[in-house]
């Protein structure tokens, strides 16, 4: 089994630019948001199944997931969120471990928005990396990137766990604070770190 690193942080905290910097440096990316959003796509397995168990309303014209009306829904109700990760996260499941079976990489990272918060992919990962930044960071990136409102942003900052929990988690951290430049160094000698790792075959603390 090669080394597998689970990759997680609050929303905003740059997550997939650090993972596409791995990836760039020769990790093998594994992104269960991306798959979600393949599953998801018009005609595949997780539309097609979200729309029978909430009806069609909940798929835009051309077949694909509604996320917009999907995500006021699960704000709002818990029942309805549960309903939605049974169908979606035993699909995301199995195309990860397929994912990891077919790597050929010197380590593999999964990318996983939601890992401390839900405890999936801990089972597969020998570490757990934080990609950190200040709350106030996460904030303006969102609103910035998503055009959510404060309001919005601080309620999907609500439903995640605390920062303070997620780095209680982190075997390895890093701080996102200072721009691009500044990430790259610290996921370039991180990667070095996780190669020097994966040639012992061990993932010590």
């Amino acid at each position: 089994m090669p080394l597998v690193i689970a990759l997680t942080g609050g929303i905003g905290s740059g997550k997939s630019t650090a993972a596409a910097i791995l990836g760039e440096l020769g990790a093998a990316i594994i992104d269960t948001d991306a798959i979600a959003h393949r599953l998801t796509a018009p005609g595949q397995p997780g539309a097609r199944a979200i729309g029978e168990q909430f009806g069609a309303g909940y798929l835009r014209g051309d077949g694909a997931l509604d996320r917009d009306r999907m995500r006021q829904l699960v704000f709002s109700d818990p029942a309805a969120k549960k309903k939605l990760e049974a169908i979606l996260h035993p699909m995301i499941r199995a195309e990860v471990n397929a994912a990891v079976r077919a790597a050929h990489a010197p380590y593999i990272v999964i990318v996983v928005p939601l890992l401390i918060e839900t405890g999936a992919y801990r089972d597969l990962a020998q570490r757990i990396l934080v990609i950190d930044c200040s709350e106030q960071q996460q904030m303006a990136r969102v609103i910035q990137r998503n055009g959510f409102t404060p309001e919005a942003a601080q309620a999907i900052m609500a439903s995640q766990v605390s920062r303070a929990e997620r780095l209680g988690h982190a075997h390895d951290v890093v701080r996102n604070e200072t721009g691009l430049t500044a990430l790259r160094a610290d996921v370039v000698a991180l990667h070095g770190r996780y190669l020097e790792l994966a040639k012992q075959g061990s993932s010590p603390g």
